[in-house]
């Protein structure tokens, strides 16, 4: 596997992923802007738009044609909040050409047509086709409206909006309903072409392939060809840059019909020395994130307070946040006991065996991330994000090298910022 890196213009990269792993090639493009409350809607909605016609692909319809006769490409767009960035992407996975009965040049007909998706959407009289916005707009209405439906995702990202707010990260990724009312086919397409001047695009090709030739079907497409350079505006987010002040915690309950609690401890990593991430990794794996963590032994297997007690680290914005679902009588009983798991990663109540097993935990998902092209495409974005390029044996080295002292030093740097618990509104008061 190779990986590199052309720029095409000021703002605009191709990523070349070359592998024989797979047969098929996976195209894909990102569209980064900072995130922005006047904006945020508007970028959920301008995806959804783009994916019902081009100007030689009309209708969606005339699309999945297209993609049939590309023997069955599949098309995918949507968005997506890394940092305090918004994401517009789309993908695009054709079959190689080396696996084509008459080894066709698949690849830039795919190339081809993501671009057109992108960067040369179907417009009546300069807009939009309002037909198209306005069903879309009801769309993403009831994915806002749906939020409630996945309890467990609506308490995560409620708590985020509770540590942020007033912020970008606390601002939700697809945006608001009363946003939706002010925006038409015109103003929508209006900010579109601001969209096309001002975003950092980055655009992914995985798969076997010669680089010249990508490179140069890139290259030489007209879209590509009409776009002029830009400054790259995207927000760097590390563990560097994410300084955190200390609050007084805050509890939030929030009311909703619910059957099961959802309890979210969101915390803050108060620790900002270069490549402490790997360090942060290594302490959620023993705290939450495996089978063998001190939340699922200790939460779910012996008290059986929880139906699901699990802990994530969120690598931009140096926070760990902690999950369970548990019955909403127990809360003050599974908060005292994830509070001691706490207490206990700072008294280094762990063992080097529990650092070597979380090692093994963290690469064997490395390794995994490679037998995926959409994976493998994510952590690459990931890292040109960040601004930081490591391979991934880099990676893994970087991870062997943490010790239990590192690990001692981001546990006794954690605290907890704010408790969001989702509670059915049924429930008698005590």
């Amino acid at each position: 596997m190779s990986y590199k890196i052309k720029n095409i213009k000021q703002g605009i990269k191709a990523h070349l992923i070359r592998t024989n792993k797979f047969k098929t090639n996976l195209f894909a493009i990102f569209l980064t802007l900072p995130l922005d409350k006047a904006t945020i809607t508007k970028n959920a909605l301008i995806p959804a738009v783009l994916r019902m016609g081009t100007s030689n692909l009309k209708t969606q319809e005339e699309i999945n044609i297209e993609l049939e006769n590309m023997y069955g490409a599949t098309l995918d767009g949507g968005i997506e909040k890394i940092g305090d960035n918004q994401v517009i992407k789309f993908y695009l996975e054709t079959l190689n050409d080396n696996f084509l009965p008459n080894k066709e040049k698949l690849s830039s007909k795919a190339i081809s047509l993501l671009l057109d998706v992108l960067f040369n959407p179907l417009t009546e009289n300069k807009k939009f086709k309002k037909d198209y916005v306005e069903s879309e707009k009801k769309t993403i209405k009831r994915l806002i409206e749906g939020r409630i439906d996945n309890k467990d995702m609506y308490a995560y990202t409620r708590c985020i909006e509770e540590m942020y707010k007033e912020k970008p990260y606390g601002l939700y990724k697809y945006g608001y309903i009363e946003d939706l009312k002010e925006i038409n086919e015109e103003n929508l397409y209006e900010y579109y072409l601001k969209l096309l001047n001002e975003a950092k695009i980055d655009i992914f090709v995985s798969g076997d392939f010669l680089d010249d030739k990508i490179l140069e079907t890139i290259t030489s497409n007209v879209n590509i060809q009409k776009l002029e350079g830009r400054e790259d505006k995207h927000v760097i987010n590390t563990e560097e840059t994410e300084k955190k002040e200390k609050i007084d915690i805050q509890t939030i309950k929030e009311e909703k019909d619910v059957t099961q609690g959802k309890l979210v401890i969101g915390m803050d990593i108060d620790y900002y020395k270069p490549n402490s991430k790997y360090a942060m990794c290594i302490y959620n794996v023993i705290l939450g994130e495996s089978a063998t963590s001190k939340m699922f032994q200790n939460v779910r297997e012996k008290a059986g307070l929880a139906y699901s007690a699990r802990s994530t680290y969120l690598r931009q914005k140096n926070n760990i946040f902690i999950r369970a679902g548990i019955e909403i009588k127990n809360f003050d009983k599974a908060l005292e006991i994830i509070r001691k798991q706490i207490e206990e990663m700072k008294d280094g109540n762990f063992t080097d065996a529990d650092i070597e097993n979380a090692k093994k935990y963290m690469i064997a998902g490395i390794k995994t991330v490679q037998d995926e092209q959409d994976s493998e495409i994510t952590y690459y974005m990931g890292q040109e994000m960040s601004g930081k390029l490591l391979t991934f044996e880099e990676y893994i080295n970087k991870i062997n090298e943490v010790t239990k002292e590192d690990v001692l030093n981001i546990s006794n740097n954690i605290h907890i910022n704010t408790i969001y618990f989702l509670m059915d509104k049924h429930t008698q008061k005590q």
